[in-house]
């Protein structure tokens, strides 16, 4: 399903909705190029997830970890040079737990990924405004068909 969004507020508020509809151990690959939105989207499914921490990239970090109506783990793979480096911090235990894992820049590590998924791009249109964006949300999984509620 594809979402065009025409401000910062409305990225984040489609996030609110997907955060709403959450379970635990669910898994988001979250791509699209750099300042495509990325973070506003995870900061908005925080909120739908009742985090109220400040939501900040974990660049530096790989993963920052949030606590509320399900724990969330937020993972920046961007400075990844090598899938063995995710794996070496405990990845699997990560995103195999009872958590939300949303992972940016998840195609750097594709072949950790789980075939059962969440997958969002997020694209500039068009390339010369700077505030929409199209929003592309695919799953993978039986267990993802609560999706179908966003539309």
């Amino acid at each position: 399903m594809e979402f065009i969004t025409k401000s910062v507020t409305e990225t984040v508020e489609l996030g609110i909705k997907l955060g709403n509809l959450l379970n635990q151990g669910d898994i988001i690959c979250l791509n699209g190029d750099l300042g495509t939105g990325k973070t506003h989207f995870t900061k908005g499914l925080a909120k739908g997830l009742n985090i109220t921490d400040e939501i900040t990239s974990p660049t530096f970090n790989i993963v920052n970890e949030y606590e509320g109506r399900l724990k969330l783990y937020h993972f920046d793979v961007y400075r990844v040079n090598d899938p063995d480096e995710i794996e070496a911090i405990g990845f699997d235990e990560y995103i195999f737990s009872d958590a939300v894992s949303i992972i940016e820049w998840s195609s750097f590590i594709r072949e950790l990924i789980p075939d059962e998924h969440i997958s969002i791009e997020i694209k500039k249109i068009p390339e010369d405004n700077i505030n929409f964006r199209k929003i592309i949300i695919k799953y993978n999984g039986s267990r993802y068909n609560y999706i179908k509620e966003l539309n």
